[in-house]
């Protein structure tokens, strides 16, 4: 029988699987990195999505955070201007109550009573004056109590007084006084029913 050699045969066999596996395992190499740097541009370009993304929302967020403060910096200047014009109606509504303090402290003085100064701080009134007779400052603070305009007479001095260069043996006496009043405000007393 003849021999043959098998072993040329069995090393070229042997070589050709070590090639097919080293060009497997160089193909799996290749396509791992391929795999890997192709996920690594879609992760990179989804990052880059998202950041420029995020800036949109930095600016935007930015506007909106300028406009807030301008919103803001408007209600104040709105709350300004309407209180600005509420103090102006209510000028306005008040504007003719001191010709009726006026006209009602002529028609409750009575006879016999002058007045010599009138001051006013807010609604309270300052009336300072004469009169003949304490009797007479009484029938003014009575008068007052009586009126649409002053309320809550108090008197705050009266004193009697001698007046001097007449010829008579102890001249005729006076009564100075002071009177404090509080002044009826429509434009208050509307602010008032509003309120209510």
């Amino acid at each position: 029988m003849p021999r043959i050699n098998l072993l040329p045969h069995r090393a070229e066999g042997r070589a050709r699987r070590r090639n097919q596996f080293f060009m497997g395992l160089g193909g799996s190499l290749v396509g791992a990195l391929v795999t890997v740097g192709i996920a690594t541009w879609i992760m990179s370009a989804m990052v880059d999505n998202q950041n420029d993304r995020n800036e949109i929302l930095k600016t935007e967020i930015e506007m909106l955070d300028k406009r807030i403060t301008e919103i803001i910096d408007l209600e104040a200047k709105k709350e300004s201007l309407l209180m600005r014009m509420e103090i102006i109606d209510k000028l306005q509504r008040s504007r003719p109550e001191i010709v009726h303090v006026f006209d009602q402290l002529v028609r409750t003085l009575p006879d016999g009573v002058n007045l010599t100064s009138i001051k006013q701080n807010g609604t309270q009134l300052q009336i300072k004056g004469a009169a003949e007779s304490n009797t007479r400052v009484s029938a003014f603070m009575r008068n007052i109590d009586k009126s649409d305009w002053l309320k809550d007479p108090d008197l705050e001095v009266v004193q009697v007084k001698t007046i001097k260069g007449r010829a008579e043996a102890q001249g005729p006496r006076t009564s100075e006084f002071t009177v404090l009043a509080r002044q009826v405000s429509v434009a208050s007393e509307g602010e008032e029913g509003a309120a209510r």
